[in-house]
This record gives C-alpha cells, structure tokens and sequence, in this order.
C-alpha cells in the first residue's frame, strides 16, 4: 500500500511539474478566476520560446473606467499599454493586465489606497493581485524575484498600494499620472521598494502640485500630495541619494506641450531607487511616440507628451531590479 502510495505520489508531482513547464501557446489570452465568490477578469500575454526559461511578469493596471480591451488594443483605441506585448516577445517576460469591479459610475476601478475617494470599488484588490501571482507562478515558470507592477492614475495609485502590501513579493512599482494619497488608509511600508513617478504637470486630474482629484476638482475622488511630496516621501523611506542625477530628453515633438525631465535618486537601501520623470506640459496620460491620443482625448485630458515611450521607459527601470537587489 505505502509503494502505491509513493508511486501515485511521484507521478502526481511529475503530472504538475511538467504541466508548469510546458506554457500555453504564445499569443494574448483572457480569462478569469473566482476569488471569495466573483469572478474577476484579466488578460495575458504569453512570449514565444519561453518553454525553458524563467521569466520576469509585469501587471500592468488601468486606470479607473477603463477595461483590459481598451488596455490592449482589441477594443480599436489608441492605447500605449499594448506595447507592453512587443517588449514581451523581444525581452521575454509575461505581462498580465488585471480588471478592477465596478465603481460608483458602473466602470471598472481599484480599490487603491485614497481614504476619501467614495467612487472606487471597495474589492480587496490586493487579494486579488497576490491570487493572481500565486495562479500565474502555478501555471508558468515565473522568476518570482522579478515581478513587477505599472499603473496609470486609479491604477496608478494600486500600484503604490501593491509596491507596499506585497512589497514581500513586488521587486518594483511604477506609478504614471498617481501620487500619494494625502488620506491613506493603507499601511505604511515595511521594507524598501524601488519607485517610479511619470506625472504631467499640466495634469487637470491629478494635480501635479497636490489638491483634489478629477476636472473640476471634487471631494468624492479623494485628495493626493503633490508629486515633490510623494517623491521626497520614497526618497526618505529608501534612503536614496537626497540630489538626483537629471537628465533632459530631446523635444521629439514640439507641439505636444513641452520637455520630459528625469530625476534619478540613486544608492538606496539594498539598492533601491527613486525616479521621476517630470513631463512638463503633459496631462493625464501616459507619454508615447507610437500610440497618439485623439485631440477629442487631449480636449478633456490636456496634452499627451510624445516624446518618451512610457512602456520602454518603465521596462529599463524594472529590467535590472530584483527583490534580492541584485543587479541583472
């Protein structure tokens, strides 16, 4: 009875091992999984010839209203999140863009960490996130000291959220047209966590020198520091160097509102680091050269930058942090 046993045991574990080996066919995929009783939607993308080796996985979250066919690209819009899918193939990681419950307007959103937003979903989304870490790490051959996590305003702020309460398993967080909830009812961090801020400064949704959030402002979104605040909050939590290395991109496209600077805040603790990039002019919108917002768009979001390619910027931030903090 106990050979039995070990055999059923042995071939179960070899079952498992080589279902996690062997991902699904390359290609871009949703699907869902239940937590506490919901079904909650996500999309992934799978790279080609990944069959044998480790990959990194980066969430990428929407902002709030937005579902993960707008994300990428299936719903016809303009969207810079979908070239997260050509990073995927060349630089072989896998990228999954999760989907929030709907909110106060019926649409999608994060439960983020704005104490005095009343219009978000109140879903415990940090659940969710690890859930979906623990599936996907189940399913693929995920390099679980590289995960990462990117998001644009509502999801923006889930990312920070995320940076923190899974800062045991987030090696690093961007955070694009976000700041720091000037009302948090999240924890504070427990450990260090390399930080990206990418914030327009003509953003008329998410004041880039702190307020109330939306056009025209309103209480009901909550309120946020103003992007210096945020940034010096993870330059002292990190300990990073206190006077960052600046640099200036060239101005690819002079009519798109202004310049991008890059502040970078180095040498922090287990090698973290703190970066900014300032798009001057910019509004609430993540910066790209290939996917151009509409002038409608621009109409009730100010100026789109185009002279940075957000997802290339974002992935040489991550590509080189680990949660051991070791350089790649």
């Amino acid at each position: 009875m106990k050979i039995k046993l070990f055999l059923f045991s042995l071939f179960f574990t070899v079952f498992l091992s080589c279902k996690r080996e062997i991902p699904a066919e390359a290609g871009l995929y949703t699907k869902s999984i239940n937590i506490d009783g919901v079904n909650r939607r996500y999309a992934v993308y799978i790279p080609k010839n990944i069959e044998n080796i480790s990959v990194p996985l980066i969430l990428e979250l929407h902002g709030g209203g937005v579902y993960i066919e707008d994300m990428t690209g299936e719903s016809g819009y303009k969207t810079p999140y979908k070239l997260w899918m050509e990073l995927a193939e060349s630089e072989k990681f896998i990228v999954i863009y999760p989907e929030g419950l709907n909110g106060a307007y019926g649409k999608p959103t994060w439960n983020d960490c704005r104490g005095d937003c009343i219009v978000s979903s109140d879903a415990d989304d940090v659940h969710f996130i690890d859930t979906l870490i623990k599936v996907i790490s189940s399913e693929y051959k995920i390099d679980l000291n590289r995960i990462y996590v990117s998001g644009t305003s509502n999801g923006g702020f889930m990312a920070q959220r995320l940076g923190v309460e899974l800062s045991d398993k987030i090696a690093a967080f961007a955070s694009i047209a976000a700041a720091k909830p000037a009302v948090s009812e999240c924890n504070s961090p427990q450990r260090p966590v390399s930080a990206l801020f990418m914030n327009g400064t003509d953003d008329n949704h998410m004041p880039y020198n702190g307020g109330y959030i939306s056009n025209p402002p309103n209480p009901d979104h909550g309120s946020v520091l103003s992007t210096d605040s945020t940034v010096n909050f993870w330059v002292n939590f990190n300990q990073t160097d206190t006077v960052p290395e600046h640099y200036t991109f060239p101005d690819k496209d002079t009519d798109d509102g202004g310049i991008v600077e890059k502040f970078s805040y180095k040498n922090g603790i287990q090698g973290t680091e703190v970066i900014l990039y300032k798009v001057n002019g910019g509004g609430h919108s993540a910066p790209s050269i290939r996917e151009r917002y509409s002038a409608l768009f621009e109409e009730y979001f100010n100026k789109q930058n185009h002279d940075i390619e957000m997802t290339t910027e974002v992935w040489n931030f991550f590509k080189d942090k680990g949660l051991n903090k070791q350089k790649f």
